[in-house]
């Protein structure tokens, strides 16, 4: 009996009669019924989420956000409506939480009332995090709820990506304007710096010309130091000459008065001749000095006069400077004022001393002005006066030898006084109009030694007020200097950190990089989402039933073969017992199965890529990995039907469940247990679970061919056991092999 003939025969058996048949045929379809079905139930889920019952209640209230009314929540529920994700029915909070609880809603979306406040909040001193209230109920789906928690991190991603785009743009925006400003405050800057510079300059400028004025106020204090000194003394002079003046005037006026009764009194000169003589001889005597007295009075008038008029003409540029320094004063005052006030370098207390010192410069430059008008009246006057004096003595000095010749004549002649009575008649006229215009004189002296007077006391007056004056004067521009000094100082630093500061401020500009608002636009999206996952899936299953066809090809393979070696006998016991061939009758047993798992798998194979419309890459591969994994679980369940008989059938039960858990088609296997993880190591339906997805999704060909090699290991190592068995039993029988099984 050869290999062929024993699967004949096998197959003729199975069907044989009717009922044989249908159950073959059965039996035949349960592997496409159990993978087709599940791979059709489970083909595509995500697809049909739209079907999913959800409520969502909107419960916000709104919010205000740069003075517009913003509703989030609103915002939310129409996106998610429209979005037509799941079976989404907007409702009130009552009817969402007692929809979960009957079944009505697989989930509840409650978005609370202080939704859209919470958000805004993120601009404010005092954030909160927004939240949405997701509501499960295990009971109607524990799938459902692991979906609808997706789904809430979902919104929760569109939301935060929409507050985000709103918020990076406002930042956006505001950088921009930033940038604008400093662009303004750039240009300002500079046109600090520049001023800055020009004030430095000008400080220089003002502090070597208030040092030029400390050493010529220095100067001024020195030279009228001792003006009120000389003063009084030409004042207490002037005095003495305007006294003797009035007394000279007095004199001659008495004299005019009373010779003007001369020329009708000479007819009693005789009478009087003695007395005369006698007088005139005194009057000799006391006039013998007058021509020298009067001489030197005329010089001294005339020293009096120059010495004026040299005192006038040296002091008026003094008194022009002063009063020019005064005139200036309030213009300087003004134009240092608002500098010192706007300097950023001075301390405050610095700034209030140096505008003190400005004031009191003013003021005293004022006093010293009008001092210095006061000063050049008198010395006008006295001028004036003086040169009277000094023309009157002049006068004086003329007439005095003509008045001691007269005299001395008159005495010389006052003994023939009475003889030349004829001749003093004559001369009577001429006497009174000498003496006349010697009392005019004395007049004119008078007045104008009361004028020089009255000039030489203005003028001691004044020169305590110029003196103090020059010395405040002094004091104040030695101040002023400091101030000056210290100002361009000041200036200087302002200068250096006005160029700084327009160096740094545009420095940031340029950090800030210009940008439309198309630009903005991008970039806030960005900002808002800044990390999108790619998709480099290198070997992908189109959905979610691709994902898990591997595992329910690979089970519904060793299900087809339990189903199977229900009505297959592993081997020919009569066989074994007549033939002794026991490699023929291991290969005609499983044989049987391999053809019949072929079909099976075949089957599956057009169910699963055309009927399900699952993608397969490699189509052949695929095929072939799904017959050398049936191939090997037949081999495998018929070495233990094989070595323990109704026992081993129920430990290819058993090893299915293990496989199930172990092989990894749901989930990683890296999150089994310890015990759990080294098994799925260890069983052939890992690797026929790996193969298939290498082939199907178009994987590493080394891993197929890999997992190939280790189911065939599995195959031959199983074959090989049956083998050794059937031998065994082709030599001798034991009790066992003679009791009946416990499964039929």
């Amino acid at each position: 009996m050869t290999t062929t003939s024993l699967v004949r025969a096998e197959l003729a058996r199975l069907t044989a009669t009717p009922l044989a048949r249908l159950a073959f045929i059965a039996l035949m379809v349960v592997p496409l019924l159990y993978g087709g079905a599940y791979l059709w139930a489970n083909r595509d889920p995500y697809a049909k989420l739209d079907q999913v019952p959800a409520a969502i209640v909107n419960q916000d209230a709104g919010a205000t956000l740069d003075g517009d009314t913003v509703n989030y929540g609103k915002d939310v529920t129409k996106r998610a409506i429209d979005g037509g994700d799941f079976g989404w029915v907007k409702t009130t909070a009552a009817d969402a939480r007692s929809g979960v609880r009957n079944g009505t809603y697989d989930f509840v979306v409650t978005i609370p009332h202080d939704f859209s406040e919470s958000l805004v909040s993120a601009q404010t001193n005092d954030p909160k995090r927004a939240e949405l209230v997701m509501t499960t109920a295990d009971t109607n789906s524990y799938l459902a709820s692991t979906i609808a928690e997706q789904a809430g991190k979902t919104m929760r991603t569109a939301v935060a990506e929409q507050v985000g785009k709103k918020a990076a743009k406002t930042l956006l925006v505001g950088l921009a304007d930033v940038r604008d400003s400093l662009g303004d405050a750039v240009d300002g800057a500079g046109d600090l710096a520049s001023g800055a510079t020009t004030a430095s300059n000008g400080a220089d400028q003002l502090a070597d010309g208030t040092g030029k004025l400390e050493s010529g106020a220095a100067q001024l204090a020195a030279g009228t130091a001792d003006l009120p000194a000389q003063t009084t003394k030409l004042n207490d002079g002037a005095q003495q000459v305007a006294t003797g003046a009035g007394s000279l005037s007095s004199g001659l006026s008495t004299l005019q008065q009373s010779t003007a009764s001369l020329p009708s009194q000479t007819t009693q000169l005789d009478d009087g001749a003695t007395k005369l003589q006698s007088g005139l001889h005194q009057l000799r005597d006391q006039t013998a000095t007058l021509p020298a007295d009067t001489k030197t009075l005329a010089t001294g008038a005339a020293a009096v006069a120059s010495g004026n008029a040299t005192l006038a003409t040296d002091a008026q540029p003094l008194i022009d400077g002063v009063e020019q320094l005064a005139a200036d004063s309030p213009q300087l005052v003004a134009t240092l004022k608002p500098v010192v006030q706007a300097s950023t370098v001075l301390t405050a207390a610095q700034k209030t001393e140096l505008l003190a010192t400005l004031d009191t410069l003013q003021t005293q430059s004022s006093q010293l002005g009008a001092g210095g008008a006061a000063v050049s009246e008198a010395l006008g006057k006295l001028q004036t006066g003086s040169a009277q004096v000094s023309d009157g003595a002049s006068k004086l000095a003329t007439a005095a030898p003509q008045l001691t010749s007269g005299v001395q004549q008159l005495s010389d002649g006052s003994d023939s006084l009475a003889a030349g009575t004829g001749k003093l008649a004559a001369a009577a006229p001429a006497l009174t109009n000498g003496i006349s215009s010697a009392a005019t004189g004395a007049s004119t002296l008078s007045n104008g030694a009361s004028q020089v007077a009255a000039g030489t006391s203005k003028l001691a007056s004044a020169a305590p007020t110029l003196s103090n004056g020059a010395a405040t004067l002094a004091t104040g521009t030695a101040s002023a200097d400091d101030g000056a000094k210290s100002l361009a100082s000041g200036l200087h630093t302002l200068s250096s950190g006005a160029s700084t500061l327009a160096s740094k401020l545009d420095e940031g500009r340029t950090k800030i990089p210009a940008s439309t608002a198309s630009q903005r636009s991008a970039q806030a999206s960005v900002i808002s989402n800044p990390v999108k996952v790619g998709d480099d899936n290198v070997a992908a299953a189109d959905n979610y039933g691709a994902g898990l066809a591997p595992f329910f090809i690979s089970l519904a393979a060793w299900i087809g073969m339990y189903a199977l070696f229900l009505i297959l006998k592993p081997i020919s016991k009569r066989a074994i017992t007549a033939v002794r061939k026991p490699l023929q009758i291991v290969l005609g047993g499983w044989l049987t199965p391999v053809v019949l798992g072929i079909v099976q798998m075949v089957a599956l194979f057009f169910i699963v890529r055309f009927a399900l419309d699952l993608n397969v890459v490699h189509a052949g591969a695929t095929i072939g990995v799904m017959v050398l994994a049936s191939a090997t679980f037949a081999a495998v369940l018929m070495a233990l039907n094989v070595l323990l008989g109704s026992v081993g059938q129920f430990l290819g039960l058993v090893l299915m469940l293990v496989q199930l858990v172990t092989a990894g088609g749901t989930f990683p296997w890296q999150t089994l247990p310890g015990p759990l993880a080294a098994l799925h190591f260890a069983l052939p339906m890992t690797y026929s679970v790996d193969a298939l997805r290498q082939t199907m999704y178009g994987g590493s060909a080394g891993a197929a061919w890999s997992d190939a090699g280790v189911l065939a290991c599995w195959m031959l190592g199983a074959l090989l056991v049956t083998f050794v068995v059937a031998a065994r039993q082709g030599r001798s029988r034991t009790l066992r092999d003679l009791r009946p099984s416990l499964i039929g």
